[in-house]
Formats: C-alpha cells, structure tokens, sequence
C-alpha cells in the first residue's frame, strides 16, 4: 500500500511541475508558426516524434540528475531549495505577466528532409523542452532520490509515468494545433496559465520547504 501511494504521490506533482514549464499551448502555437505549410498528417507524424524525442530526453535528465549531482559535489538538500526557488519563481513571473510572451522564429521549410533535421533542435529542444524543462526534470529527479533503493526506485517510476502523460499532452496539443487555435480565445489560455502558474507557485514552494527541513535535520 505504501508503494503505491509513494507513485501515486510523484505521478501528479511531476506532471503539475513539467506541464506550467512546457506549456503545451504556448508551444503548439509556435510549432504551427514553425511549419505553416505543413498538412495535417504531417502535423500529427511530427507531434508524434516530438513527444517521443521530449519524453526521452527528460527521462535521461531524471534519471542521470543525481549521478550529475554526486559528480559535482551538490547535495539534493541544497538542489530542493535552489530548485524549489527557480520554480516558484517562475510561478509568480507567469502568474504576474501581464502580457503573453511573444515568441518569434522563422518558419522551417516544408521539405521532408528539413523538417527530419529540425526535430530535435529546435522542435524539442529548446521549443518544447527548454531550459527551464532541464531545471524542473532535476529538481524532481533530486526530489525523488532518497537513502532508500526501493523508494527511490518508486519514486522515479512516478515520475516516469507522469513523464509519459505530458508526452502525451504534448502529443495532442502539437497534432490538433491548427484546429486548437481556432477554438481557445487568448483570454481562455490566460486564465489556463494562470491556474497552473499558481499550482507551480505552490510545488517550487512545497520542493524548497522540503530542502529546507532536510537540511535543518544536518
């Protein structure tokens, strides 16, 4: 009972803290700026390979973070509460902005080979995944590592599973791009954001406080 309730625990807080950061929407609009040519099988062939490429590249960031750590001599106390403050920094920032982001780059040609070469720079990385991504993936692979194999080992399956269901959001937001944009208002993916700048607010507060304690027991 108690493992389940150990995955059951980092499922949810590791798909709330990567989603604010990814921002599907946000990055979906951008990706249909990036290949405005592009039809909608291609679309759905390029989201797919895109949320493959994002979930393999934050599951080797999770599940390297605290050999990364261990290298460089910083303890997971110490990376709780710097990371816990990168995240709630970047929850009150979203919460706080009045404006959304203007992001601009030029469109990638159409071509099969061009958009084959464009997958992972820049489509996943740093469209999709950027550093912020890499910041929050190591926060939660320190937050889930602990003395303990076994919960260790459970705590970063909750991960892996929470890794996969944002691949999956990112999936659908990339694939259905073109008809999203005509459904959701800009004031709708405000108030979205909004939501979940708050509950990232709330985690980055809930990681560092956690930091904090465990340092304190030194």
């Amino acid at each position: 009972m108690k493992e389940f309730l150990l995955i059951g625990k980092f499922i949810p807080l590791g798909f709330s803290a990567l989603l604010p950061v990814i921002n599907p929407i946000g990055s979906a609009l951008l990706f249909l700026r990036l290949v405005p040519a592009a039809d909608h099988a291609t679309m759905k062939s390029l989201a797919r390979k895109i949320s493959i490429n994002t979930i393999w590249f934050l599951l080797i960031i999770q599940l390297s973070g605290a050999y990364i750590l261990r290298f460089f001599g910083i303890s997971l106390p110490i990376v709780q509460v710097a990371g816990g403050l990168v995240l709630a920094a970047m929850g009150w920032t979203l919460l706080n902005q009045q404006e959304p982001e203007s992001k601009t780059a030029a469109p990638i040609s159409n071509s099969s080979d061009s958009l084959q070469d464009k997958l992972f720079y820049p489509l996943t990385f740093p469209i999709t995944a950027g550093p912020g991504t890499i910041v929050v993936a190591l926060t939660l692979s320190a937050h889930a590592s602990s003395p303990s194999m076994i919960d260790s080992a459970l705590a970063h399956l909750g991960l892996l599973i929470a890794t996969f269901l944002v691949g999956l959001v990112i999936y659908f937001s990339y694939a259905y791009a073109d008809k999203m944009t005509s459904k959701l208002s800009p004031s709708v993916t405000q108030g979205i954001l909004r939501v979940v700048s708050f509950i990232l607010l709330c985690i980055g507060s809930e990681i560092m406080w956690n930091g904090i304690q465990n340092l304190l027991k030194k």
